[in-house]
């Protein structure tokens, strides 16, 4: 019997199950829900009220409009509020139910159809995806960046860095340890699963979970700035970083954690960071795991690469490759996606 092969997804195909799902309200809830998030973007755009005052500003992915309106109150004089996914009919009723009709326009495209006359004075757009580039609408926002922005004009935000940091995880412990428990709770010994757990838990499947400053192991290394001025699609389609950490003491380490932070200009600019140090986000940390723990101990050396790029099957999906070695052993290496 002949093996029927996976049908790929085209593009246009791609893109209208990913803006099928901003189209459910409850995404859009949770965003909404998470204030740090929401509040970064306010501050920033009301502290920039001079730069916005009487300009025009484009928002890539505009949602519910919370950004636009954002905007319109720090006095933009028009945005254009785009916005794929159906979402965009709640906006208009969002906008109009608060009165700014006649300062945002909400146009329902992709940002790469959509028709915009002139330039703009600032882009506001919240792209950033898990482990900051999965599902990132970073590339709409670079089209648009060349397409209509002034030059000098502003962007929302116009940093990103990336982190990592060696992780112990106390959460895959339990569950590891868990089926050589099971003797004692039913009189059965399961721990001959341990194996089949910890391919299954320490997958190359990039985990997202809460990650606390107790499991960091070391000082976190940024290993990639992302310029959005200046950033090409060449760039983000393949951003790469190296980084060294010394550990801080006796545990074992379960993998890698990355995380990012934006910045947004101004000489009083505000910061949105999911740091594991930070208050918690919709974001949360991204983590890489090892194939098996290992144990290190104060000063361990721990060396490597990370690169980040879009799958081949579809760009907005995720691939990570880590290769490391430990205190001067054998390099490994791990790939991960996010996104099948």
């Amino acid at each position: 019997m002949a093996l029927l092969k996976r049908r790929k997804h085209d593009r246009t195909e791609q893109d209208s199950e990913y803006f099928q799902c901003y189209s459910d309200i409850t995404v859009h809830e949770e965003m909404l829900s998470d204030t740090v998030r929401t509040n970064a973007y306010k501050t920033a755009i009301f502290r920039s009220q001079g730069a916005l005052l009487g300009k025009k500003v484009l928002d890539v992915g505009a949602g519910t409009g919370i950004l636009s309106m954002f905007c319109a109150q720090a006095g933009a004089s028009k945005v254009y509020a785009v916005e794929a996914s159906t979402v965009s009919e709640l906006a208009c009723n969002i906008i109009k139910h608060n009165g700014m009709e006649g300062n945002i326009e909400v146009i329902s495209s992709p940002v790469e159809n959509a028709e915009i006359p002139g330039e703009v004075d600032a882009i506001v757009s919240e792209w950033m995806g898990y482990g900051l580039m999965y599902e990132s609408m970073l590339s709409s926002v670079l089209y648009a960046r060349d397409k209509w922005l002034k030059p000098g004009g502003l962007i929302f935000p116009n940093h990103a860095d990336l982190f990592i940091a060696p992780i112990s995880d106390t959460v895959v412990e339990e569950r590891l340890n868990f089926w050589s428990g099971v003797q004692d709770m039913y009189g059965v010994d399961m721990s001959c699963v341990e194996t089949v757990a910890r391919k299954c838990i320490m997958s190359k499947d990039i985990a997202v979970c809460p990650i606390y400053p107790e499991n960091v192991l070391s000082h976190p290394v940024k290993f990639s700035t992302l310029n959005l001025a200046t950033i090409t699609l060449e760039d983000i389609n393949d951003i790469r970083g190296s980084f060294k950490f010394c550990c801080f003491g006796s545990s074992l380490m379960h993998g890698f954690s990355v995380w990012f932070s934006v910045n947004f200009p101004g000489d009083d600019g505000v910061t949105l960071s999911t740091s594991p140090y930070g208050q918690d986000t919709q974001w949360k940390q991204t983590v890489l795991y090892l194939e098996e723990e290992v144990h290190v101990e104060q000063d361990t050396e721990i060396c490597g690469d990370i690169r980040m790029s879009p799958s081949e099957n579809n760009p907005r999906h995720l691939c990570v490759s880590i290769t490391y070695s430990i205190d001067g052993g054998a390099q490994t290496t791990r790939n991960f996606q996010m996104g099948h």
